[in-house]
This record gives C-alpha cells, sequence and structure tokens, in this order.
C-alpha cells in the first residue's frame, strides 16, 4: 500500500514580518512578501517531503483521473483581503479567527504554492477527522481543534521531528508519559491515532483551565505554556495572542496564523480549485482485542491482507509485534472486510510458526536443570568413540590434534590442560573422534568404548549456592571427575573440599564432593 502521508511539519517556522492589527487594503501578497513572512527552510521542507511521496505516488501507478488533473491545474484563483475576512467569518468558529498579513500569507502557500501537498492532506482528512470529532465532542471542547495536527504532522501518524516529537499530535516522551500513553521496545502510543487524540484532549483541555483562551492554548500546544507565561510577563501582564506577539519564540509566531490558514484552507479548498487526493486508508475500520503475544506476519500469512495495511491503521506497534499475555489485551484495527475472517481463523493465526516468532523455553529457566543437561564433555555430540592417546617423545599437542584431525582447543578441554598446553611422555589423553571412523585410528590410539553424551555427564545431585555436588563413582579419580566439567583441574577439587596431597588416594566411591560452577 502506498502511504500517502506528507510530513508537512510547520515547526520550521521563522521570524514573521511585523503583524498587522488590522486589515490592509484590497491588495495582493506579492511573491517577495510571501518569501519575507515564511522561512525558505520551511518551504524546502515542504517540497522535498512531497517530491518523495510523488515519486512513490507515481511508481505505484495509482490514479489521479483527469478530471482532477484539469481542476487542479487550472488557473489558480486570487482573492481580495475583504474575501478571506468575510469567509472565516462565516465559519462561525468558537475560536477567534483573527485575520493580517501573516495570516494571509499561510493562506496563500497553502493555497497557491503547496496545492497538491493540501490536496493529499485533504484525502487523508475523511479517515482522520471523525475520530479527532468524535473525542472533541465527547469533551464538549472546540471541534476546529482537529486542524492541530495538520499544522503538527500533516495528518502523519508516524512523523518524527528533529527534537523528537512523535505521532499526529507531536508529543515529546516525558508529556506523552504524563498523559499516560505506553512508550516502550514494542509499542509507542504516540503513534497511535486514538490513544494520542485522547492524551492531547487531556492536555489541550488542562492548557484550557490555565489561560481560558483557545488562541493561548493552540501556542501553548507549540511551545509550551512556560513560554507563553514568559510572554505574558515580558509583555507587561497581557493576555492577547498579538500583543504577545513578538515575546513568543519564533516558531511560535507563525503556528497560531498556520493554525487560521489550515482551517481556511481545509473549508474553502473548492473555492481555490483544489480536490482531495483520495488515500488507500480505508474508510470502515473495526478493532478485534488481542490477549496473546501476535507478529504481524501471522496474519499476513494465513489472510489476504498485507503488512503494509496493518502497519498504516496500526502505526504504535513499531516492531509489528502486539506485546499481549500476561494479562495484558491491546488492541488491533482492521479493514471491516477482515474482521470475520481473523475471527474464524485466530487459533490458525496464533498458531502458525509460534516457536519462531515466539520463543518463551527461557521464561522459566532453571540453571540446575539446565546445568544437568548440557555440562557433559564438550564437542561430544552423536554417536561418538572413545580413543586414549599414549604421549609419546617429541609430541606436541598441535600435533597429536592434528594426527586425530580435531581441534587443538576440544583437545586441550577434553583434558583439561593448562594454558601452556603442558603434557609429558606415557601421559594418557582422551580423545573423541567418530564411531564410523575410530577403526582408521587403532594404530595410534586404544579404543576405549562408544560413548554418547549422556554417558558423560556428571550426576548433579543439589546445588548450594555457587556449589553442586558430584557422588564419586567406583574406578573414578579426581583428574577423571574434574574433566568433566568446563575449566575445573583436580587441583580445584582438592581445594575446595580440603584435600591434601597425602589424601588424593582416598576418595572412595559414594564420597561426595563440592564443585564450584
Amino acid at each position: 500500500m502506498v502511504r500517502l502521508f506528507v510530513v508537512l511539519v510547520l515547526l520550521g517556522i521563522s521570524s514573521m514580518g511585523k503583524a498587522q492589527g488590522s486589515i490592509s487594503n484590497d491588495t495582493l501578497v506579492t511573491e517577495q512578501s510571501l518569501r519575507d513572512s515564511i522561512a525558505d527552510s520551511f518551504i524546502r521542507t515542504i517540497d522535498e517531503s512531497y517530491t518523495q511521496w510523488s515519486q512513490e505516488f507515481q511508481r505505484e501507478m495509482e490514479y489521479v483521473d483527469s478530471t482532477f488533473l484539469m481542476e487542479n491545474f487550472r488557473q489558480v484563483p486570487y482573492f481580495p483581503d475583504s474575501v478571506y475576512l468575510y469567509r472565516l467569518d462565516s465559519l462561525n468558529s468558537a475560536i477567534t479567527l483573527s485575520y493580517n498579513n501573516i495570516v494571509r500569507n499561510f493562506i496563500e502557500l497553502y493555497t497557491v504554492k503547496k496545492r497538491q501537498q493540501l490536496a493529499t492532506m485533504l484525502g487523508l482528512s475523511e479517515y482522520y477527522f471523525p475520530l479527532f470529532e468524535e473525542v472533541l465532542a465527547a469533551n464538549s471542547m472546540p471541534l476546529e481543534l482537529k486542524y492541530l495536527p495538520v499544522i503538527e504532522s500533516a495528518l502523519n501518524p508516524v512523523a518524527r521531528s528533529r527534537a523528537r516529537a512523535c505521532g499526529l499530535w507531536q508529543f515529546m516522551y516525558p508529556t506523552g508519559k504524563m498523559y499516560k500513553l505506553e512508550i516502550n521496545s514494542y509499542i509507542d502510543e504516540r503513534y497511535d491515532p486514538a490513544r494520542a487524540t485522547e492524551a492531547a484532549i487531556c492536555y489541550l483541555k488542562d492548557l484550557y483551565n490555565i489561560y481560558g483562551d483557545w488562541i493561548l492554548v493552540i501556542a501553548a500546544y507549540n511551545c509550551g505554556p512556560g513560554n507563553v507565561n514568559k510572554a505574558i510577563r515580558r509583555s507587561g501582564g497581557k493576555k492577547n495572542y498579538w500583543d504577545i506577539y513578538y515575546h513568543l519564540p519564533r516558531e511560535t509566531r507563525g503556528y497560531v496564523p498556520a493554525f487560521i490558514a489550515a482551517m481556511y484552507s481545509f473549508n474553502y479548498y473548492k473555492e481555490h480549485n483544489i480536490y482531495p487526493i483520495e488515500s488507500t486508508l480505508p474508510r470502515l475500520c473495526d478493532t478485534v482485542i488481542i490477549e496473546k503475544a501476535l507478529h504481524f506476519d501471522q496474519i499476513c500469512k494465513n489472510m489476504e491482507v498485507s503488512v503494509e495495511e496493518l502497519r498504516d491503521i496500526n502505526p504504535q506497534y513499531i516492531k509489528d509485534i502486539i506485546p499481549a499475555g500476561f494479562g495484558k489485551a491491546y488492541v488491533l484495527k482492521m479493514p471491516y472486510n477482515y474482521v470475520s475472517g481473523f475471527i474464524d481463523n485466530q487459533d490458525s493465526i496464533f498458531a502458525y510458526k509460534r516457536k519462531v516468532y515466539f520463543d518463551d523455553s527461557d521464561r522459566t529457566a532453571n540453571p540446575n536443570e539446565r546445568f544437568k543437561k548440557y555440562a557433559y564433555v564438550s564437542g561430544v555430540s552423536g554417536d561418538k568413540a572413545r580413543l586414549v592417546y599414549t604421549v609419546k617423545s617429541g609430541d606436541v599437542p598441535g600435533a597429536i590434534a592434528a594426527k586425530f584431525n580435531v581441534r587443538l582447543a576440544d583437545l586441550k578441554y577434553w583434558n583439561n590442560l593448562n594454558r601452556k598446553m603442558t603434557i609429558r611422555v606415557g601421559q594418557k589423553l582422551v580423545i573423541y573422534v567418530s564411531a564410523k571412523k575410530a577403526n582408521q585410528y587403532k594404530n595410534k590410539a586404544t579404543y576405549a568404548g562408544k560413548v554418547t553424551n549422556e554417558t558423560d555427564a556428571p550426576k548433579v545431585e543439589t546445588i548450594d549456592g555457587e556449589f553442586v555436588y558430584y557422588t564419586v563413582k567406583k574406578g573414578e579419580n579426581l583428574w577423571s571427575i574434574a574433566k568433566k566439567y568446563p575449566g575445573v583441574s583436580n587441583k580445584d577439587i582438592m581445594r575446595w573440599n580440603g584435600i591434601s596431597e597425602s589424601k588424593v588416594k582416598d576418595i572412595r566411591p559414594g564420597q561426595k564432593l563440592k564443585i564450584k560452577i
């Protein structure tokens, strides 16, 4: 699915021209005045974002019919200031909509220079605005606030600013956590259109309780209440946006005019011969409750829905994983026509490659049991033959390993050789080779029988802190016991058990020895 999200972040707005409290004469804004009012970096950001979108749009060969093209590229109409003022008044907004040259510059930016971008956002608004309006109405707040995400993120749910603000409403991490948005390695609800909207409405409501003025609330949403309070103090206590305009941060000076311009453009786009580009987001969606961890691939491999579709309407799951389980459930949004199929096939969906996507073998790992299972002679797997080689004069460990086609490291490990790998003439070395190849070494070493992993596994009875207890069997000595444990020597066993050199020969079957693990 093509993502028709145009990153139109209006946070790069720089200083504006001098604010006009009164309406200017009915003269058109010149190209030069437009450039003077809006930072070049802002224009460049919009252009780069839209270029990227248009290339992807054309690559996927999405339709743009001839009627749209004819309408969109007609001669762009221009209107006098009186018309803009009349249209803004006609909106009957619960939020005061001022008009001046700064506001007009932004209107001209949307409707003249960035017509295609506006057309794209108009298409996206058909999906997102009903969600915003529902939450705003439920909280008895002005529906006009739905235009804030237009200037925050251009209705891009996965927008991320350079300051690391995220989502439609551009929440910073601390603010998101303050308003109970879940943010972890698997889920970031700042990207969740529903949850982020609920949090944003709570934040806006708190700001209104401070200022009692929606224009100041909008300004504070951009730069924070601290900066607005500072501007109020520096202006001598004035609480009108245009009175504190030049005391606000530069980017915030353009924020309110951009909001007013966005509201105008979304209501009067037809008068400017602009028409929405239909989004590929599904018109009808439904939700299912997920109570066990689920990967998007598990769904897509069992249903005719793409990963891109699921990501587009569930952007909060940043790793394509719904981390449900252990008493916690999450919501999965799906196109309406897929919901019944998911419910009917959910058993097979959850079971699909379960161990691949969610390996829980270590959930209740017991190191004692793991030690019992895996503490066998290293490198001995499958059917092996045990050979005993007697060191001869001139032998070195490397040559012995090469003679039996084994790794030098394994030879060292099997025989508990020290770092210098010192060997002596007459010393017996244990070597493990494939049982099928044992005959070819019969003239080089003594065959000591066929072994498996289990025959060499030490019998661990209990664990006491960092020690295990090993029961000595008939025919064993400290050296043969030590080689069953990686990195353990007979000297170590003697030290741990208080066995002196004179008592080594007194080791007897049934005796319990402490082995440090």
